[in-house]
């Protein structure tokens, strides 16, 4: 009974590495389409505003940054650093 138990462990923790190494592959090949357009986007001067973006386009006109850059979170469920860097293409800046 042991040794099926520790057999099915063992199963289970590979299963998940795997899909695990899997998800990160297919988030990084994302992140590069998502990359590929917004470069597309931007030589063919079209601009993508999301629903609530004016929100923190005002906030950029009013330097603040910070207050702009959690503002783009709440409206895209986007992670700090995914919304840094939108926030700062939106601003113009880098660094």
């Amino acid at each position: 009974m042991e040794i099926a138990s520790f057999a099915t462990l063992v199963v289970v923790v590979l299963v998940y590495g795997s899909l695990e190494a899997r998800l990160k592959r297919l988030e990084r090949r994302n992140a590069r389409l998502e990359r590929k357009a917004d470069l597309i986007l931007d030589h063919l001067g079209i601009r993508q505003e999301e629903p609530g973006m004016e929100r923190v386009t005002a906030l950029l006109r009013e330097n603040k940054k910070i207050q702009a850059i959690k503002e783009y979170r709440e409206i895209t469920d986007a992670d700090l650093k995914e919304a840094k860097e939108a926030v700062e293409r939106m601003d113009g800046t880098r660094g």
